[in-house]
This record gives C-alpha cells, structure tokens and sequence, in this order.
C-alpha cells in the first residue's frame, strides 16, 4: 500500500552520517528539513547534495525545506550555564546584562520592553516557566515567577496571548533566503509570520535571488491566527507549529486550532505540515507512545500533506526508526479515510483550464473504478489540485522537470516520476505514460487508468485533456 500523507524529517548531528541519511531515505523521507537556527550556510548546502544525492542513487525526489530561523526572541547566558527558581521568586530580564545569575538575566531581543508592561504573562522555555510582569523599569524587566524551575541558557521568551513586536525576516534570515537560493531550495518556511505582508516580503526576496522555492507559512502567532485567512491565501503551503503557537494560545486551543488550519489550507488548495513534538519520546526511545501514535494518526485523519520530525530526526538516539514507525502509523491511519468529494465544489466555479480538468479527474476517479491517475505535468499545478480531493486513487506526477518532482514530493497522495517521453505526439506520449505505469507495477492490462495532458505539449500550466484508457487496449473508454 502507497503511504498518501508525506514525511518531513530534519536534518541534524543524529543522521550527519551518509548510511544513517541512506536508511532514512529507504524508511520513507519524502522532504528534508534544514533548520537554519542552526549551522553555518556551508553546512545546509552540503546536507542538501548529500540528501539529493542519495535521492538519485535511489532513483526517486526528495525535497528541501529551508526552515528561517526568524526573530531570536530569547534570553541570555547564565554565569553558570542554569539556575533554579521557586514560585515568588523576584526575577529581572535585563536588556544590558551580559551574564546572568540568580537574580537576573540577559536579552537577545533588546526591544522586549516597549512590548509587554504591569500584568503581561511572560512564557519561557516552551511554558516550562511563566512570569509576571510587575512593572518595566529602563531595559528592566522586573517579574515574579509564577511557574519555577530550570531555566538555563538561550531559551525562548513567548508573551501569553502574543503581542511581540519582532519583524518576522531578520537580516540573518534575509541572507539566509540567499544561501537557500544557492542551494535551490524547494521550499523555504517563514517563521513568526504575523500577516500576509511578511509572506509577500519573503517572496519578493526569494524572486530578487532568482529562487523557485515556494512559501511555507509558519502559523505560530497569536497574531498569525487572527490574520489566518490572508496569510494561507498569500503562501504556497502553511506549517501548523504547535510548539509556540501552544505557549501563545494555550495548549488546549491547540488541536481544534490544528484541524481548522488544516480545513482552511485544503479549501484554498495548499499545502499543509502538522509539526512538533509528533513523536518526541522517540529521541531517546525505540518505540512511539500511545499518545503520540493517536496524534500523527489524527493529522492523517484531518487530510495533512504531511507530519513532520524535528529532534527525533535531528539529534535523537533512533532516527531511522522514527521515520519507520512514523510511516507506519500513516499507512494504517490512511485504511481508515473514506474518499470524499466536497459537495460545495459541484457548484465551484473554475477560474482555469486546468483546474477544470484536475477537479474532473479527481471526481471521475471517486465514481469510476479508476486504478491510477497520470498527470503529465510541467508546473504540477494539475497534480495539487487532484491531491486537494480525497479519492484514494494514487496521482502519479509524470515530469521531465527536476525541481516539479522535488516540490511535489509534499503533496499528499502524488508520486513523482521522472518522466522523458521520446516524441511530443500525443497519442505517442499518452502510451508511453501506461507503459510507464505498467513497467513500475502500478497498474496491469484490464485496469482503468485516467490520463491528463496539455496541448500543446509542454507548455506550463496548459493541461486541458483527460482521457480514460483501459491498459493494454490503446483506446478511449
């Protein structure tokens, strides 16, 4: 059984080892990860040769996901590398402090004064520690700790209820957009985007480094929630990161929060990954908990594009085994969806041809007993939108084009194929694509196939041709 929904596996020190990245490919990465929080732009770009290179080696796509690291809104260093607070405690955040102790510490993000005043809720190190703003004085901020624990070097401030004034491009990420363009990323996340004017601002840079790579639309602000409508219309695919967006909303806001991102992006045909923390025990375990396998399950269920790994992948003890169980719990999430066709797209008018086309194809396969669909595709617009439709009918994704097969590797339920037909006939290309189907072990003679083509042949978002073939008769049904 084909696994529909994609992985995304960071890259990190656990899987830097080309046979470690080799096994994880074999366990089923479709899509890498370069956290660019971490590492110099000469190490992602040698991570990125590596992944394509086994890729080739393996004869299949794998995409490159740029992650930015966004704004560095994060305290200090300690004197001794930690320390221990109690609930009472009187604690300052300290805009000109250089090393930190017990009574106060150090800002990278100098302009958390003029954001949070008397009664803001300060949130540290993903809510293992909260604080209470009683009052700013200077680059002061003094707090009372109100959650206590280890709070140790380098972690991140978040504000309950968002209200952050940091701009979500800093001028690392706007070099980093340079060296993802040098690379040629397939797609590069924003992260802490606040509107659609961060998103369009990400793009612009992107087109000034003559990079293809599509938006990813990190949603884990407050801000980006109220603003959720236009952000999904202005990116190419959003990200659900549960981590912040959980210290900013509140944990329990989290999953109706996830479906209905979910919901949002599949209505506006783009993509989506549902991250952190999916099976965060695996760091240090050979085996998921219960818990974590109902939640990649449930973002199957909700019709992610993809789940995705992050320290499990990138510095934990079992990587490769990660990945395996991760596919897993996919593969037996996925026997469980029932195809469907929204209702309201029967009264959805087409802006274009070949949406038209690729919103008939993926209809006719949930009503015919259709084995597989061939989109002959340039861009792989016909193939995302076919995706947008739950059918259970496998989308192959037949391209000469190296960077469509890389970029449709994250659209859930289409498999990129390298595909070079050897004349621009039509009737010639339309049989070497069952024959290609065939040779792979897709479909076999007797079994209906549908076909989608553009005319004339090549042109990028030209698609304006379906046709139904019963393989091994060479004719229309």
């Amino acid at each position: 059984m084909l696994r529909r929904t994609k992985i995304v596996a960071t890259l990190g020190p656990a899987c830097a080892d080309p046979k470690v990245l080799d096994k994880m490919a074999e366990a089923g990465v479709d899509v890498v990860r370069l956290n660019f929080s971490h590492g110099k732009p000469e190490d992602h770009i040698q991570r990125a040769e590596l992944i394509r290179s086994i890729a080739k080696t393996r004869a299949r796509a794998i995409g490159v996901l740029v992650d930015l690291q966004g704004p560095k809104i994060r305290i200090g260093k300690f004197k001794d590398g930690k320390i221990q607070l109690k609930v009472g405690d009187p604690f300052i955040l300290d805009a000109d402090c250089t090393l930190g102790d017990q009574s106060r510490v150090g800002l990278d993000y100098k302009e958390l004064v003029k954001d949070v005043s008397r009664g803001s809720t300060l949130i540290l190190d993903d809510g293992r520690i909260e604080m209470w703003v009683e009052e700013v004085k200077g680059n002061e901020v003094h707090c009372k700790v109100t959650r206590g624990g280890v709070l140790s070097n380098n972690k991140g401030i978040n504000r309950k209820g968002g209200g952050l004034s940091a701009a979500a491009l800093t001028e690392k990420d706007k070099e980093d957009i340079k060296t993802a363009a040098q690379l040629k990323a397939d797609y590069v996340a924003v992260s802490f985007p606040k509107s659609a004017a961060d998103i369009q601002e990400a793009r612009e840079l992107l087109q000034a480094a003559k990079c293809k790579a599509w938006v990813v639309a990190k949603i884990e602000r407050v801000e980006a929630i109220e603003a959720l409508e236009e952000i999904i219309n202005a990116s190419d695919a959003i990200m659900v990161a549960r981590g912040d967006l959980g210290v900013e909303v509140g944990d329990a806001a989290v999953p109706a929060l996830q479906k209905k991102m979910i919901r949002m992006a599949q209505e506006r045909n783009k993509l989506v990954i549902t991250a952190t923390q999916m099976m965060e025990s695996m760091i240090s375990s050979p085996i998921p908990t219960r818990a974590e396998v109902s939640d990649v399950a449930n973002a199957v269920l909700d019709g992610t594009d993809a789940v995705m790994l992050s320290a499990e992948t990138a510095a934990g003890q079992y990587p490769v085994e990660t990945v395996e169980a991760m596919h897993r719990v996919c593969i037996e999430a996925e026997k469980e969806m029932e195809p469907y066709f929204e209702g309201k797209l029967l009264d959805h008018g087409f802006l274009r041809v070949d949406e038209a086309i690729a919103m008939s194809a993926a209809f006719t396969a949930l009503h015919l007993n259709i084995k597989a669909i061939a989109a002959m595709t340039q861009s792989g617009s016909t193939a995302l939108w076919m995706s947008r439709m739950s059918t259970n009918v496998p989308i192959y994704a037949l391209t000469p084009e190296t960077e469509t097969r890389r970029k449709v590797s994250l659209f859930r339920g289409v498999y990129p194929i390298n595909f070079r037909p050897s004349s621009n006939d039509r009737d010639q290309l339309l049989a070497e694509a069952e024959d290609e189907l065939r040779r792979r072990g897709a479909v076999r003679n007797g079994d209906l196939i549908l076909l989608t083509i553009g005319e004339p042949i090549g042109r990028p978002g030209g698609t304006n041709t379906l046709k139904i073939v019963r393989v091994g008769e060479r004719k229309t049904d």
